[in-house]
């Protein structure tokens, strides 16, 4: 459970879903640099996009701190 992100898969699918091309996906990670990277470049041409959406899906997306986004809801810090 050490290698798991307390962020939400959902929310990082809804995300990368609807504002991919944006990156806010990865500004949800905090991921600033690739997402300022994806803002600039419409998500890498689309291809970047897709590829991390099929990534989230797949519960390989990695929050800034390398940890995988897996678990579809939030957990709590404690």
């Amino acid at each position: 459970m050490v290698n798991i992100s307390l962020k939400s898969r959902l929310i990082c699918l809804l995300l990368c879903f609807f504002l991919g091309w944006a990156g806010a996906h990865r500004f949800y990670v905090r991921k600033t640099g690739t997402g300022l990277l994806m803002l600039c470049t419409g998500g890498g041409l689309g291809i970047w996009w897709i590829v991390d959406f099929v990534f989230i899906l797949c519960g390989s997306f990695r929050d800034k701190e390398d940890k995988r986004v897996t678990e579809w809801f939030e957990r709590d810090a404690a």
